[in-house]
C-alpha cells in the first residue's frame, strides 16, 4: 500500500537520489545523455518548492515524489527500483484530486512510460515543441504537452 505525505526537509537526499537515477531513464531516448544535471542543481531554478510537493511511500521509505500547482504536473518521479508496481499512477491520482478541472504536462517526446502513464490516466496530447531543454537549455529537445479534464 502506497502511503503519500507532504514533503518533509528530511525527504531532500532521498529525493535528490530518486531524481537523479530517474532522471537518466527520462533523457534517455530523447536528449544527448550529457545533458544530465542533478536534482540539486536543478531544484531551485525550476521551481520545486514553488509547488505542492508530496512524497510516496512504500513500507515508510519514499520511492518517488510529485509536484504540482492548480493547472500543472510539474514533477513526477518514482526510484527506478519501483518502476511498474503503481506508484507513479498513485502519485499522478493524488495529484489530479488536488488540481484543477484542466491540466496540463509536458514530456519528452521519448519518454514513452511518462506518455504512456498519462495516457492511461486521460490525458490527452495537445501539442508537440520543439525548443531547448527546460533546465539545460544547452540542448535541444522535442516535447509533448498533454491535457487532462475533469
Amino acid at each position: 500500500m502506497i502511503k503519500i505525505r507532504t514533503y518533509e526537509n528530511r525527504d531532500w537526499q532521498r529525493l535528490c537520489e530518486i531524481h537523479d537515477a530517474a532522471r537518466m531513464d527520462e533523457l534517455r531516448g530523447s536528449v544527448d545523455l550529457a545533458a544530465f544535471l542533478t536534482l540539486e542543481e536543478t531544484a531551485e531554478n525550476e521551481g520545486l518548492f514553488d509547488d505542492e510537493l508530496y512524497v510516496g511511500l512504500l513500507e515508510e521509505k519514499v520511492v518517488g515524489f510529485v509536484a504540482f500547482s492548480p493547472d500543472e504536473i510539474n514533477w513526477l518521479y518514482v526510484d527506478p527500483n519501483y518502476y511498474k508496481k503503481g506508484i507513479g499512477y498513485t502519485l499522478l491520482n493524488f495529484a489530479l484530486e488536488r488540481c484543477d478541472d484542466k491540466v496540463e504536462v509536458s514530456v519528452l517526446s521519448g519518454n514513452t512510460p511518462a506518455i504512456q502513464l498519462y495516457l492511461k490516466t486521460g490525458f490527452k496530447i495537445i501539442e508537440k515543441k520543439k525548443g531547448k531543454l527546460v533546465g539545460n537549455e544547452a540542448f535541444d529537445a522535442e516535447g509533448l504537452i498533454l491535457e487532462w479534464k475533469k
